[in-house]
């Protein structure tokens, strides 16, 4: 996310004959979730455990948050035929993410198979959420770029929060999108949306690897991690701890040192000091394009 308003942009004034001039400065917003070398989640960190370089260049950190802000968020929902067996208990572990998340959060769901569709427009209400997390009509293939390239769209041009999160479920590979990954991760990160997903791949499926890599490769770049629980029954512990790690994300804004819009792609990398070796995840770069401003 790049801001650009009053409570961030600095106004320089200075004076010159006949006038003056005002110029702004902008920040790049990260949020960032650390973890310890045993996985577990490192909550309480201050600003000054944390080091973030663009392009290599170190920068100075100017925003620092680490309270639980609330998200706009899509729950995108496999229902493809191999969903099937799987439907109830993918329902009931969607609705305790829901649970688990922050009360003003605002989500939507989306469920897919060959077509997608938003069931459920942006609503912090539970009850409303239910009816459209529950289907019963699993049947066809596995668009789900598509469904993902939907859920972006339908965040960006509605979402009311500040952070941005799509969350996928999916027990299979994409068999039937017209929406390339790279455009998808592009969108993403221009737009600071971060994906994660859970991903009900076995072993025994001869598209495991490549389920596996598609869902990887969509989640790491925007800051999001992908979850393949060995279990059908692990799938509910995975999404209430994925709904508390999306509560405990760090903030970090910083303005970069390189001011020039130029539309140059810019790497980004944030290291994270304490006890023992610790694991900072949030998007990868971004792009320093003057349309990104709100």
């Amino acid at each position: 996310m790049i801001l650009r308003t009053a409570a961030v942009a600095i106004a320089v004034a200075a004076l010159h004959q006949p006038g003056t001039f005002r110029t702004e400065t902008w920040l790049v917003v990260l949020h960032a979730t650390v973890k310890n070398n045993h996985g577990e989640l490192v909550t309480g960190l201050p600003a000054s455990a944390f080091t973030v370089f663009e392009s290599g260049k170190r920068q100075t950190i100017a925003l620092f948050r680490r309270d639980d802000v609330p998200v706009s968020l899509g729950l995108l929902i496999d229902n493809s035929g191999s969903m099937r067996p799987k439907r109830a208990r993918v329902e009931a572990a969607a609705l305790d993410f829901a649970r688990a998340s922050n009360r003003h959060d605002e989500m939507f769901v989306l469920n897919f198979a060959d077509t997608s569709r938003v069931d459920v427009r942006f609503t912090s209400d539970i009850n409303v959420l239910e009816s459209g997390i529950a289907r019963v009509d699993s049947i066809g293939g596995t668009a789900l770029r598509d469904a993902v390239a939907l859920g972006e769209d339908y965040v960006i041009r509605n979402a009311t929060r500040d952070r941005k999160v799509l969350v996928l479920i999916t027990d299979g590979y994409d068999n039937a999108s017209a929406s390339g990954i790279d455009n998808i991760r592009t969108v993403a990160q221009q737009h600071d949306v971060a994906v994660y997903a859970i991903g009900l791949i076995g072993d025994q499926d001869s598209h495991a690897s490549h389920a596996r890599r598609e869902l990887e490769t969509l989640t790491e770049a925007t800051g999001g991690t992908a979850y393949f629980p060995t279990s059908l029954e692990q799938i509910d512990e995975v999404a209430v701890d994925l709904a508390h790690q999306i509560r405990t994300q760090y903030t970090i804004g910083y303005s970069p040192v390189n001011q020039i819009r130029d539309g140059s792609l810019r790497s980004i990398r944030v290291l994270a000091r304490g006890d023992g070796h610790l694991t900072v995840r949030t998007r990868t770069y971004y792009r320093a394009d003057s349309s990104l401003t709100p």
